[in-house]
């Protein structure tokens, strides 16, 4: 890129540098928004289908789980990366609607392309979708109906709901009690307010292969994928009193470098006699402290591993951080980072603590505590691709159950909602008048698109029987939805078709969000190579914060 300056030209961007300006960069960002949104379109729904994603490894996914195709696509493009992080934010943020939230702002960015081609100015557009979206979730906070936070059936049925078409229909009753007997275990009553404070990251999912996907369970205790250092430990220990330790059973090294001069044999007598004296003081505190099973975040000496399994403990090492956490919020322990000042009050409860065998390998179920706050789900299926989908319908499930016990509001779906939005939207465009309205207008064009989509995606007519949903919405109220099994207009309270309020609150904004950035992108100014190796999905950065103590070198 080069300018002129008293007839010197003036280099600044080095050379190999491309850049893509005004109306052909606008293009470039809205046609890559589109290509993504087109990628998950057909996912959206009951009848939605799934998509095979192969890696460069030959490895392969299938899903229709809109969050995970993106992040396994290995997206390149700058601005479909932002269409991406769309379906990022609404995962992380509900759980649940990645595909609605990603094909809304593909429609959004048809409906801007065609308003700039009539050469309306992309701020104006900008500005109405503003007030679209702030319109929006006026319209959601008026539409939504207050639901108890307590009827775990309704709940249940919202658990449902966002499993529907994602291969687990025939077991999402059995599914949805164990996400929302999860959700009821480990929330706690919120000082002011209604409902529930949540976290999902007390709810662990661990998936085995094996059995049926109707084998999988709900543990109200930690399961622990691993097994004891010693095979001559107990391999069940009844009313356990659990040490959990961050520090390693093992002989400090020192912290400089530091060297021992040894000159005959008695020194090194000595000097091992010493290191074992040292371990052996470290099992008699944990010994005198009452703990019958040590659960260490770093190693155990092989001495110290001999000296538990003559005390009769039971021990596992090398448990992952994040195990950890939880198995002190299960079991009430106090993880002890200094072994010597471990003390009865430190000690966790459980019933049971049992290595048992889960298809062929060794895993320490810790059961039966007192009102755990972190507890585990165990998915079983017949396939590793059918336990990797049936996960990622459960933490949908849990996901959205421990939204409603969080914000117990509900609306309906089955393009219930949006078309209600649309339709009000629409008459909101007139009051505001001029090119914003005109924005607005498209913002309710692209709300319709959703129930079209679900119509499409089931083999309906999408013309007739959006027209149809229009008509019969604006007679009966935000109720009517498509019953895409049935193919008709029908009543989606009677179908317990729910979701949180969340879900659609959240859609709306990451949407709007990304298309206004989109839009006000002018110039498209890349470096040749400035992309190597990055972090983007699949690039590498996102490490197991685990990894580190998570693995055992057995």
């Amino acid at each position: 890129m080069a300018g002129q300056l008293g007839g010197t030209p003036v280099l600044l961007l080095r050379e190999g540098t491309e850049r893509t300006r005004g109306r052909d960069a606008q293009s470039n960002n809205i046609l890559a928004g589109k290509v993504i949104a087109e990628a998950v379109r057909s996912t959206l729904g009951p009848k939605g289908m799934d998509k095979m994603l192969v890696d460069t490894l030959g490895d392969v996914v299938i899903t229709n789980d809109g969050a995970t195709i993106l992040d396994e696509m290995d997206v390149e493009h700058p601005a479909a990366k932002m269409m991406v992080e769309v379906a990022k934010a609404q995962d992380d943020e509900v759980g649940d609607g990645t595909t609605t939230a990603v094909v809304l702002a593909g429609e959004l960015l048809k409906e801007a392309e065609d308003m700039l081609a009539d050469h309306i100015h992309a701020t104006l557009i900008v500005q109405g979708y503003r007030k679209a979206e702030e319109k929006a979730l006026e319209i959601l906070d008026e539409i939504a109906v207050d639901i108890d936070p307590d009827d775990d059936e309704m709940i249940k049925k919202i658990a449902v709901t966002s499993m529907t078409g994602k291969g687990t229909d025939n077991v999402s009753d059995h599914l949805a009690d164990l996400a929302v007997g999860a959700v009821r275990q480990v929330v706690t009553k919120k000082k002011s307010g209604k409902g529930y404070d949540f976290d999902i990251d007390y709810i662990k999912i661990e998936k085995k292969e094996g059995g049926t996907v109707a084998d999988s369970e709900l543990i109200r205790g930690i399961l622990i994928d691993k097994e004891r250092v010693q095979p001559g430990m107990p391999k069940k220990v009844k009313d356990a009193k659990i040490a959990v330790l961050s520090a390693a059973l093992e002989v400090k090294d020192t912290e400089t470098d530091a060297k021992i001069h040894i000159s005959d044999a008695n020194m090194l007598e000595k000097f091992l006699d010493q290191e074992e004296e040292m371990l052996r003081e470290m099992v008699d505190k944990i010994k005198s402290s009452g703990a019958n099973v040590v659960f260490c975040q770093k190693g155990i000496d092989d001495l110290a591993q001999h000296f538990l399994t003559k005390a009769g403990i039971m021990a596992a090492r090398r448990v992952k951080k994040s195990d950890v956490e939880k198995l002190s919020r299960a079991t009430g322990a106090t993880i002890v980072t200094n072994v010597q000042e471990l003390s009865p009050e430190d000690l966790g409860e459980a019933g049971v603590v049992e290595e048992r065998k889960v298809a062929g390998d060794d895993m320490i179920f810790v059961e039966e505590c007192k009102d755990p706050k972190a507890v585990t789900i165990l998915v079983r299926g017949g396939t590793e691709h059918v336990v990797d989908e049936t996960e990622r319908a459960l933490h949908d499930a849990v996901s959205v159950a421990g939204l409603a016990a969080r914000d117990p509001n509900i609306v309906y779906g089955g393009g219930a909602c949006e078309v209600v939005l649309a339709t009000r939207l629409s008459n909101y465009a007139k009051s505001v008048g001029g090119r914003e309205g005109l924005a607005v207008e498209a913002f309710a064009n692209a709300m319709r698109r959703i129930p079209r989509t679900l119509a499409e995606n089931a083999g309906m007519d999408p013309i007739d029987t959006v027209q149809d949903l229009i008509a019969q919405s604006s007679e009966k109220g935000p109720k009517t939805g498509l019953d895409v099994l049935n193919k008709k207009v029908a009543d989606m309270a009677a179908l317990n078709v729910i979701d949180p309020v969340g879900i659609k609150r959240q859609a709306v904004m990451s949407a709007t969000e990304a298309v206004s950035m989109l839009l006000r992108i002018d110039d498209v100014i890349s470096s040749k190579g400035a992309g190597g190796g990055g972090g983007g999905p699949g690039g590498g950065e996102d490490e197991d914060e685990d990894s580190d103590t998570g693995s055992d070198f057995d």
